[in-house]
């Protein structure tokens, strides 16, 4: 199922002297889903008024269109996630890209590139030669992929190496962002609201690992990830501890949920 994009959309403009034709409708009724998703897609997991704030619809038409999206697949509700210490009342319910809501967007080649590791992992020999061989790869591949981001975290102020990397990684198509940690004191999260190559890391877990090293090396501290989305979960969260904590840490792996 392949969900266009905004720019491959086009309306019908509208007979003349009639307003809006039928298709006209149903095309602008398509495109404000498709920024529904987009948005879904561009900030993680989200409740009808935060789509409704950042897209400045109201909350009834946002349900709309979340509906419409359900029924397709596209999305699904969940219950939000909460890490800390959790208030009174029920969890809000959020809406989540679903995996067939994923494959619409960015992702291409999944199966090519699943196809290209198992060979890589069956040439070395297979079990622990061959997993130690992927994971070779994805760190030679997130290592070419660092060395764009490089220049960009050390021209930053130290203060702020996690927003410029969060930037990095939005231009290379993983929706990322840098905000502070439920205790701020502590530290930041940066979030990747998207992953381009999520599928194909459910079966090689080595390319998270090989990421998480990297951030770690880029910012010159141990980090933590929290969530994943090749592991179910809505964003891609990773812990960054201010360099004057002593909380654990590690730059690998994903802490269980």
């Amino acid at each position: 199922m392949k969900y266009a994009s905004e720019h491959q959309e086009s309306a019908a403009p509208p007979a003349a002297g009639a307003g809006a034709s039928p298709v006209s409708a149903h095309d602008d009724q398509r495109s404000t889903r498709n920024r529904v998703a987009r948005s879904i897609l561009d900030h993680g997991p989200s409740t009808t008024a935060d789509i409704a704030r950042r897209l400045k619809l109201t909350q009834a038409a946002v349900r709309r269109h979340l509906d419409t999206l359900v029924t397709e697949g596209i999305v699904e509700p969940r219950e939000q996630r909460v890490y800390g210490a959790r208030g009174r009342g029920r969890p809000a319910k959020v809406f989540a890209l679903t995996d067939c809501g994923r494959d619409a967007f960015d992702q291409a080649y999944d199966q090519l590139a699943a196809d290209a590791l198992r060979w890589i992992a069956q040439s070395a020999g297979g079990g622990e030669m061959g997993e130690a061989a992927v994971a070779a790869f994805a760190r030679a591949r997130l290592a070419a992929q660092a060395a764009g981001y490089r220049a960009a975290i050390e021209a930053a102020a130290p203060e702020s190496r996690t927003e410029a990397l969060a930037k990095a990684l939005t231009a290379d198509g993983y929706a990322a962002t840098a905000r502070s940690a439920p205790n701020p004191r502590l530290g930041e999260q940066l979030c990747q609201h998207h992953c381009p190559v999520a599928h194909v890391a459910e079966q090689f877990p080595q390319l998270c690992e090989a990421e998480t090293e990297v951030f770690s090396h880029l910012l010159g501290t141990h980090v933590q990830r929290l969530a994943t989305i090749a592991h179910g979960d809505g964003v891609c969260t990773t812990f960054i501890p201010k360099k004057n904590t002593t909380a654990s840490a590690s730059t690998s792996g994903r802490k269980p949920a």
